[in-house]
């Protein structure tokens, strides 16, 4: 495994002066540099330039500050995703959905604290479903039935976020083993064996990976089928 560059060295911190923003804000910046997983309150003290038993002080344990941090990612990231709108229900939950995708690939750390942990805390929780009620409110406006805008939201949730960890846990074995390689990379293919599975991929495409060309086959997917519900006829 690479070694990481160490995080920036802080100047000493007067007697007293440790609040549970720095820490969280500390935490943020040492992550950076050796994850959510390598993050450790001594190696958060060090970052810090204050013992331990200080952080432990405001945050009993690695979870507690994960769920601070997550709260946190959350009220940073909240609007990040643009509304869906009701009159323009297709076109903005395509930009809705490609805007949450984009934004947890292009911050791991994000990915981590609110798709790969098993846990949020309450307030993380609840944010989360107050998101996905006003989604489905819009969605129902639109003319679908409570039952299929749940649906049709879920659906999106699921494509984006799984999108987002397959790509996520490459990236992270990849960090742990040099060379590692996905299954979707390992495919043998045999123009004699499997010449339509040749002639696709010849053309860059990917069985099964979260690239761009197979999550935005996945979207018009889900899209025309909700489109179908709404206009049975067409």
């Amino acid at each position: 495994m690479p070694k990481r560059a160490a995080p920036a060295k802080r100047q000493r911190r007067e007697r007293g002066s440790l609040n549970p923003e720095d820490i969280i804000q500390g935490a943020f910046e040492l992550a950076e540099v050796v994850s959510i997983d390598g993050l450790s309150m001594p190696m958060l003290g060090r970052h810090l330039d204050v013992g331990v038993t200080s952080i432990y002080w405001y945050f009993r344990k690695k979870d507690d500050l994960l769920n601070a941090m997550t709260d946190r990612a959350l009220s940073r990231y909240a609007f990040a995703a643009p509304f869906v709108e009701a009159d323009h229900w297709r076109e903005t939950l395509r930009n809705h959905a490609r805007t949450m995708r984009e934004t947890f690939l292009g911050n791991p750390i994000l990915a981590d604290l609110i798709l790969i942990r098993s846990a949020l805390s309450r307030d993380a929780a609840r944010q989360g479903a107050q998101g996905i009620e006003r989604a489905i409110a819009t969605l129902v406006k639109a003319g679908f039935t409570v039952d299929a805008a749940f649906d049709l939201y879920s659906a999106i949730n699921l494509h984006v976020r799984g999108s987002v960890v397959l790509q996520r846990l490459y990236d992270k074995n990849k960090e742990i083993e040099a060379g590692a390689s996905a299954y979707y990379d390992d495919i043998t293919i045999e123009p004699e064996t499997t010449p339509l599975l040749a002639e696709a991929m010849a053309k860059g495409r990917r069985s099964g990976a979260p690239d761009d060309h197979n999550f935005e086959y996945g979207l018009d997917c889900i899209l025309d089928h909700a489109g179908r519900l709404l206009d049975p006829g067409n």
